[in-house]
């Protein structure tokens, strides 16, 4: 554990992040932390005292994943629901939820001049893309995936994807800081649009061009949020409004496609020392989070890595060392 912690706080002392935010699980106990500043440009400044990250990716993990297996629960769903039969405008009839969920779906994922097209013009883009042969044989990761599945979602609910989001899951869940629409005042700043540092405004060009229809990424949250949904998916808590029952819950930590070398449904799967499956994902904003359920484990790292340049590769480097840190850690 404190080598796990000396490793994240290393980001900071080695200038590769401003700052990190991280927790620790283990056995039903936690640290938890915050080291290092908000911003090194245009000038050092200090974090707020509770600070909001944008999660990025991790969206789609805590947010359109477990809306989805919420309606699964529901049987207004299922795993294998071709996505034609809920959106008639997609360009396929092979494709099915699964598919989407796990990258496998195949579709091609270039949109010509789409920093340029409104979000209801992206969004049909996206419908159209084709599926190529990589269909149901390659693992590739985009965002393509949840984002349909998140329309699959708001037609259904007869809502945006945010907003189921937030009635199904952070409501239910109570999270204490987990918002679509944060003060800026609260948030970790990450890069530039333009002439401006964005605080408290997504990141990701998709999600700030669909806004509400953006289920791949948009959510802003703290460590206190991450580290009370961990508890609820490693089953250490189980609120009497929670969205998704453990038995749901427990079937994540498993392969849900033959492709190889297997992801879960939404998250990614890594292999502890003993072979046991860690649902992991990352956020592109500088964020990862692993959670061990057979050691009922779990760590949280978050960070602003793109603060003051995208490019950040030192990050990558260092993000691999600590994940295999703790893959080779045992429970004490």
């Amino acid at each position: 554990m404190s080598l796990l912690v000396e490793q994240i706080k290393n980001l900071v002392r080695e200038q590769v992040v401003p700052n990190v935010g991280y927790a620790y699980l283990n056995q039903g106990q936690w640290i938890q932390g915050q080291y290092g500043v908000n911003t090194w440009q245009p000038q050092v400044s200090p974090l707020p005292a509770h600070p909001l990250y944008d999660l990025a990716s991790l969206t789609k993990v805590l947010g359109t994943t477990t809306v989805l297996l919420n309606l699964i629960e529901q049987q207004k769903l299922t795993y294998d629901t071709p996505v034609k039969t809920i959106l008639p405008e997609f360009s396929s009839e092979q494709v099915t939820l699964r598919h989407l969920m796990t990258h496998t779906s195949g579709i091609q994922g270039f949109i010509p001049h789409r920093d340029q097209l409104t979000a209801k013009q992206l969004m049909q883009a996206i419908l159209q893309l084709p599926v190529t042969s990589d269909f149901n044989r390659i693992i590739n990761y985009t965002d393509t995936g949840p984002l349909i599945a998140g329309w699959m979602v708001e037609k259904i609910c007869q809502q945006p994807i945010q907003l189921v989001i937030q009635e199904l899951v952070l409501q239910p869940l109570k999270l204490p800081m987990a918002t679509f629409t944060p003060n800026p005042s609260q948030c970790v700043v990450t890069n530039q649009r333009g002439f401006h540092w964005l605080r408290g405004e997504v990141h990701d060009p998709k999600a700030y061009q669909l806004k509400q229809h953006c289920g791949s990424a948009g959510l802003f949250a703290g460590i206190p949020d991450l580290i009370y949904f961990s508890r609820w998916l490693l089953g250490q808590v189980q609120p009497a409004s929670a969205p998704v029952s453990q038995k749901i819950l427990k079937q994540l930590f498993q392969s849900f496609t033959n492709v190889a070398p297997g992801r879960s449904f939404g998250w990614n799967l890594l292999w502890g020392q003993q072979k046991q499956p860690i649902l992991y994902h990352t956020g592109y904003t500088g964020n990862f989070w692993l959670l061990d359920r057979w050691q009922q484990r779990a760590l949280i790292v978050l960070s602003n890595r793109v603060h003051p340049i995208n490019n950040n590769q030192r990050f990558l480097i260092r993000r691999r060392a600590i994940i295999d840190n703790f893959l080779n850690a045992r429970s004490n």
